[in-house]
């Protein structure tokens, strides 16, 4: 009986996300829709980085509907609980902020979010990585991209310790990336 409720809260919580980014797109050349995104953070955290823990796998497929659409915190703690609310919110940009403040508090808070939040921002920054890697948005120009990369390193030395398995894939990619882009001359 666990199993089948956990499961349907999953797929509650997917579908959930799916109607919430319904209309919205990827920056990448096919235009990718966007959950694909907060199904990849899901998948990488179940299939690379070993999470079994409903909160956190819930939390991974919401992690960007606070930030990204119009829903409220309120409606996830209705719905999914307090729980996850907290690990969404831990993980979610202020977006009345400047985006160079938001992404200085993302290095700086880095090292003191809960584990919870910690596998989830590391998966996140994985597959940004990997996106930036091999469908980068269309406008981003070389420099963006290696910038962009530079600062996930940031972000992702305050998560540290948290996910070997995942820490290796991303070091992994950074590497890629590093030689990519010096091969280019960047």
């Amino acid at each position: 009986m666990k199993f089948d409720d956990d499961i349907g809260l999953l797929l509650k919580a997917i579908g959930f996300s799916a109607e919430k980014h319904r209309n919205q797109r990827r920056k990448d050349i096919p235009h990718s829709p966007y959950i694909n995104h907060p199904i990849e953070v899901l998948e990488t955290l179940w299939e690379l980085g070993g999470v079994r823990d409903e909160a956190i796998l819930l939390a991974a497929i919401l992690h960007d509907t606070i930030e990204d659409t119009n829903t409220t915190a309120e409606e996830i703690e209705v719905i999914f609980g307090p729980e996850v609310l907290s690990l969404v919110l831990e993980v979610s940009d202020d977006k009345s902020l400047p985006k160079a403040i938001r992404k200085q508090l993302q290095i700086e808070t880095a090292p003191h979010k809960s584990e919870g939040a910690k596998l989830i921002k590391l998966a996140d920054k994985l597959c940004n990585v990997r996106d930036t890697l091999y469908s980068p948005p269309v406008s981003w120009p070389k420099k963006r991209q290696m910038e962009y990369l530079l600062w996930t390193e940031k972000v992702v030395q305050g998560l540290r310790g948290i996910n070997q398995s995942m820490e290796e894939a991303y070091d992994s990619l950074m590497a890629e990336g590093k030689r990519k882009f010096m091969m280019k001359g960047m």
